[in-house]
């Protein structure tokens, strides 16, 4: 009989296999004992979804963590749909036109169509629901799949889609209407159904966003074919940014409509700039000065576990990877010290910036830098290649806990050079501050360390507006990723430009809210 130290490594041997296979959503089938598969999930490898059906975890997660659920969501709905129902369903036309837009946020409910539903739900992990509603499926010309989703086309789902998606979602919306080239692509599903309100509704949208020629050819072809189409515009506000025709990445179109639409509730809510600091040197001694409090929170933040006498180790060179065999395992210290490494060239950018040159230009040229030396000591001591500094990831990555799913790679690469367009265009360095943050961390370009790339950032741009350099309390992480998983998934950005503006506030008033623990001695 097998001991059962060796049937743990037997049942890890098959969902090793599994996961060599990229299989993330585990039918019962696929780890045919029932012992294997109740020993997984008390160890923590695999979570159970619905019955017979898991996702792989990590062990070492939290009780209550959705990472492992939220990073598997999409392709476990895919696997799970398929096998309930073969290649007879599609999601919603509203979903659809979410993910046509680039925003694969996990909902809460998946509505699902197929004739082979009975209009119920299916629970899901952490309240996440599929409604499985008992409807005939799209033409098949208005249905594609897409990262095996069966969704309904762009045109099928800004057709489609209700009205109210369209005020609901307006960036989302605003972004899948871009991607229209011409009215070429719309007009035949129009013409051929009769859809009038449709084509009201459609013709409105592509007004709102500056398409005016596609919305006049909407309305001129349903006259000539005797319609009577009455434009309506679906969004409750107009915007004043054009979108180019010819950008095909609705990632693209998506960024620059969320920094229109958000920049005036940043200027609502934050102090006015006291402009650029007429006392240079004292600007920078006072960044020196907060250097072991903003190391000690940003840090803290990212679940380090730092002291301020570590960081003041760090920091003033006696911490030696090559004399002391403790520094050079203590993944702590490295991160501290690679946090002043970067720490001295943001500083360096700061000083260009107050100077009078562009913010958003000097950001650009120097953030890859910050980079390199913030993980410096990790390739020092062996534990990162000398490649990991090359630059952007190459790979997928994923928020701890978070619904938000970063850009893939493609569109993170497509994104990042308009980031900071948008970051030297812009005239409001409120806005560059809190946007800038904001966007960093939503694209997610590197593989580690956006969290305090995204607070140097912040910095630099407050910079540019004389506001004081400011730190985020470790004691309000809970508050700040809540604000910006609002920021993120509901396209909010009021919590997240409330509480920097707060914070900013105190810094101003010489009340500044985040302070060094106080020693044990």
């Amino acid at each position: 009989m097998a001991t059962p130290r060796e049937r743990f490594v037997e049942a890890l041997k098959v969902l090793k296999d599994l996961q060599d296979k990229d299989v993330v959503a585990i039918n019962y089938k696929e780890i045919p004992k029932a012992t294997m598969r109740t020993l997984l999930v008390k160890k923590g490898f695999i979570k159970e979804v619905v019955k017979g059906w898991y996702i792989p975890s990590d062990p070492n997660e939290r009780p209550g963590d959705s990472t492992s659920w939220y990073t598997s969501y999409w392709d476990f709905c895919a696997k799970f749909l398929e096998q309930k129902f073969g290649e007879k369903w599609c999601i919603s036309a509203e979903q659809s036109l979410l993910l046509h837009a680039g925003n694969y946020t996990v909902p809460s409910q998946l509505i699902v169509r197929s004739p082979l539903a009975n209009n119920t739900p299916t629970n899901l992990l952490f309240a996440a629901t599929i409604f499985n509603l008992k409807a005939e499926l799209p033409p098949e010309e208005l249905r594609m799949v897409q990262n095996g989703i069966r969704m309904y086309t762009l045109t099928g789902a800004l057709a489609y889609a209700s009205a109210n998606t369209f005020a609901r979602n307006p960036i989302d919306a605003r972004t899948a209407v871009s991607m229209i080239r011409d009215a070429s692509e719309v007009l035949p599903l129009l013409l051929e159904n009769g859809h009038t309100t449709i084509a009201g509704r459609l013709a409105g949208a592509f007004r709102n966003i500056g398409r005016e020629r596609i919305a006049d050819d909407i309305l001129a072809a349903m006259k000539s074919a005797d319609y009577d189409v009455r434009e309506t515009d679906p969004f409750t506000e107009k915007i004043e940014i054009k979108l180019s025709p010819r950008e095909r990445s609705p990632y693209v179109n998506r960024m620059r409509l969320m920094w229109q639409m958000m920049r005036q509730t940043v200027i609502k809510y934050f102090p006015a700039s006291p402009g650029l600091p007429k006392d240079k040197e004292a600007y920078l001694h006072h960044i020196d000065d907060i250097f072991v409090t903003d190391a000690y929170h940003s840090l803290s933040i990212e679940r380090y576990r730092v002291t301020p006498e570590l960081i003041e180790r760090v920091s003033s060179g006696a911490w030696d990877i090559n004399a002391n065999a403790d520094d050079r395992k203590q993944k702590d210290a490295m991160a501290a010290r690679g946090y002043w490494q970067a720490f001295q060239k943001v500083k360096d950018t700061v000083a260009g910036i107050i100077a009078g040159k562009n913010a958003g230009e000097l950001a650009d040229g120097d953030h890859p830098g910050w980079y390199r030396e913030l993980f410096g000591p990790n390739v020092a001591a062996g534990l990162l290649k000398i490649s990991d500094l090359a630059g952007y990831r190459s790979n997928q990555v994923y928020i701890t806990s978070s619904k938000h799913t970063p850009l893939s790679v493609d569109a993170m690469r497509d994104t990042m050079p308009v980031l900071f367009e948008l970051l030297a265009e812009e005239p409001e360095a409120s806005v560059r501050a809190v946007l800038g943050h904001f966007i960093f961390v939503f694209i997610h370009p590197y593989m580690d360390g956006n969290g305090r790339m995204g607070r140097f950032l912040m910095n630099a741009m407050l910079a540019s507006g004389g506001y004081p350099w400011t730190v985020i309390p470790v004691e309000k992480r809970a508050e700040y990723m809540a604000a910006l998983e609002k920021a993120s998934t509901q396209q909010n950005i009021e919590p997240f430009a409330k509480f920097l503006a707060h914070l900013v506030n105190q810094e101003i008033e010489g009340k500044p809210e985040a302070q060094l623990p106080k020693s044990k001695d």
